[in-house]
């Protein structure tokens, strides 16, 4: 069913004529705003239910809205703990079992409360002038440690004479000397740092307890006798320049002692100290220089002695350590074939694979996600994964039985014709390597006939996609598109090797491994091969631009939020210092045609596609000069094309429900825009 005319109007037409169809089973545009998922769960005191974060959007604000529920393991008395139009996040349980921490800005700016689990009595225990993070309790449950934006002193070469009463000048000049002055979807960084606090449970002054021009933003753990916290920070003289790099360290609140324990060139993070007191687990790889590299599990005493890795065999990225009661073994959570599992391992080394079915916490693209929790008797209460919805809680049990506990969108879902999800495997052409695929089929799919297909390529490059619900596939489909989406080379979840067979030389044989696997749905029929759209962003509008500069088999492409010229990325992102010492060989004055040869803008002589460029207005990751460059030498070149600029959105389109519509309603319109006559 088309949506649109042939030309390219407005999404609010499309938004319109989706209002009068009502009664239409097809997933919609409005139903967008009615998502909700569940994530961030955390076990209750005795073990018997969970409370969680429960994510819905907030039509009226544009935004993702968070509350706390609890809802039993057995998933029955599911209900609201903290819930309102403001949001409710972090719920972190006292060691006593007795009162939850968390973070709210009901009352104005962020603030730490305390609720009383017996009572319900809520205090707020903070007035805090910036936003707290990473709540955790000391194991004597009289103190919170937490960390929060410190502000500097603004850098001022001179001072201006004084304004006239009523005078109104220009203002003042912003002076920057930081290597890394932005950050997307933040903007400008202030002048200060991000350190450690601790706060009485029952309310008080907050102490600063770290200083210098470093930060301290990570996860904190605390010492069994609530003496001493540890952390990972780069408290290095260049830390600027060497944003991998990080360490534990261990500070005694009573003397102010701090103590480095690792020195591992590389990053050394998430410090998690055991039940029992006496060991330490963390995240850590030795940087060898790769853009992308695995962290493995490592344990040693509190002291940092006694250095050993749990993981030697597991060639994936480690992350979600949580240590089990019994001080025995650890759980974790990795990506593993474009599926997020949760794991389990002993301190000698063996363990078992709990449950491949986390995720359902991306929305808007197919991406890898989810988390976990372990539960004491050994259940893993997770967030699961299905292709036709958003994140539900479910419950594991020792022997492999999976209950779901909560059933978060049956009032959108019931009675909706999804799109069926099927994996596809395809051979590389370039090196028979095994490249995995997956690919959407309209709820009404009908073999006998023939499909225009989407290619739908990810971000990152280092990232993975997975059989997860994604809106924007489904949105696709919905309209009569099958959709296909692939990990080639450079993606994760299959190796440290894999996912660096394009370092120093991305975009290349990637390109041949999406062909590829277009080719493969090709050859199994039902795909119109005069109907073949692509589109992608990030490292996915890389590629499409990359795609379309090597061929012109495609109808119609959106190349959104990409990088065009490697070498005016490299100086104008917000990250400079990680791509240009990760993902290149040379600075770009170094190597200029190494920088060259890998843009997207050196092919655009040959582009005769025609496409549109879609990137938020306050995009610093993959900077909107990089999509103006692209459209300007279109236009230059007579290549029909339009440039969509999302309002008010930085590299993260999707993280408001309208700006996650326009996208894929333009997206669509173009599409649709450029069909053949015989397909209308």
């Amino acid at each position: 069913m088309r949506f649109l005319p042939k030309t390219l109007a407005l999404v609010g037409v499309a938004l319109g004529a989706q209002a009068a169809a009502a009664q239409d089973s097809s997933f919609s545009y409005s139903d967008i705003f009615n998502l909700e998922f569940a994530t961030g769960p955390r076990i209750t005191p005795d073990g018997l239910s969970v409370v969680y974060e429960r994510r819905s959007m907030d039509i009226m604000a544009d935004r993702q809205r968070s509350n706390i529920w609890q809802v039993n393991l057995d998933g029955t008395s599911h209900r609201p703990v903290l819930s309102g139009k403001a949001n409710y996040r972090m719920p972190r349980f006292s060691p006593d079992g007795n009162r939850m921490a968390y973070v709210s800005a009901v009352e104005g700016r962020t603030q730490i409360y305390i609720r009383w689990l017996d009572t319900g009595d809520t205090a707020r225990v903070t007035d805090l002038e910036h936003a707290p993070g990473n709540l955790s309790w000391s194991p004597d449950g009289k103190s919170l440690a937490f960390t929060m934006f410190v502000p500097g002193k603004p850098t001022s070469l001179f001072k201006m004479p004084t304004k006239p009463k009523g005078a109104k000048w220009a203002g003042t000049a912003r002076v920057v000397d930081k290597a890394t002055y932005r950050i997307d979807g933040v903007g400008f960084i202030p002048s200060g740092n991000t350190h450690l606090f601790t706060v009485p449970a029952d309310g008080g002054t907050p102490r600063q307890r770290t200083t210098g021009a470093f930060n301290h933003g990570g996860g904190i753990s605390w010492a069994s006798d609530s003496s001493t916290v540890f952390f990972s920070a780069n408290r290095s003289d260049n830390w600027e320049l060497n944003p991998r790099e990080s360490d534990i360290y261990s500070l005694n609140l009573f003397s102010g002692t701090l103590a480095q324990l690792t020195t591992n060139i590389g990053p050394d993070n998430s410090p998690l100290v055991s039940p029992d007191g006496t060991m330490i687990a963390f995240t850590s790889y030795t940087d060898k220089g790769l853009s992308h590299q695995n962290a493995s599990l490592f344990v040693m005493d509190t002291d940092g002695a006694n250095r050993r890795e749990l993981t030697l065999t597991l060639d994936r990225n480690i992350g979600g350590l949580q240590w089990a009661a019994d001080s025995k073994g650890l759980y974790y959570r990795y990506n593993d074939q474009g599926k997020t599992l949760a794991a389990y391992v002993t301190l000698g080394g063996g363990g078992r694979v709990l449950t491949n079915q986390l995720g359902g916490t991306s929305l808007g693209r197919p991406y890898a996600s989810g988390n976990f929790r372990a539960a004491p008797d050994g259940k893993i209460i997770f967030t699961l994964s299905r292709s036709d919805r958003p994140a539900d809680l479910a419950v594991i049990d020792r022997i492999g039985r999976t209950v779901v506990i909560t059933d978060l969108n049956s009032d959108i879902f019931d009675g909706k014709d999804m799109a069926s999800v099927e994996e596809v495997s395809v051979e590389s052409s370039v090196d028979s390597r095994s490249i995995q695929a997956w690919l959407a089929k309209p709820a009404d799919f009908d073999a006998s006939k023939k499909y225009p297909l989407i290619l739908e390529i990810h971000g990152g490059p280092h990232a993975a996609y997975g059989p997860a619900f994604t809106a924007e596939i489904q949105l696709m489909a919905a309209k009569g598109y099958m959709v296909l989406w692939v990990n080639p080379r450079g993606s994760t979840s299959y190796g440290e090797n894999f996912a660096n067979l394009i370092h120093h030389k991305y975009p290349s044989q990637d390109y041949d491994d999406l062909m590829d696997s277009v080719d493969a749905v090709l050859a199994a029929g039902s795909v119109d091969e005069d109907q073949l759209y692509v589109t992608g962003g990030s490292g996915g509008g890389v590629l499409t631009a990359w795609i379309i500069g090597k061929t012109n088999r495609f109808r119609a492409a959106v190349v959104a939020k990409p990088v065009i010229n490697w070498a005016s990325f490299v100086l104008t992102a917000d990250f400079s210092t990680l791509f240009a010492k990760y993902w290149f060989p040379s600075l770009p004055w170094e190597d200029p045609d190494h920088y060259w040869k890998r843009s997207p803008l050196s092919l655009v002589g040959n582009v005769t596609t025609p496409t549109m460029l879609l990137t938020g207005e306050n995009d610093v990751r993959t900077p909107i000069s990089e999509t103006e460059q692209y459209y300007q030498a279109l236009k230059l070149l007579g290549v029909e094309s339009v440039m969509v600029r999302i309002p008010g959105s930085g590299h993260g389109i999707a993280s408001k429900p309208s700006n996650l519509v326009q996208k894929v309603g333009n997206i669509l319109a173009w599409f649709e825009k450029y069909k053949p006559a015989e397909a209308e």
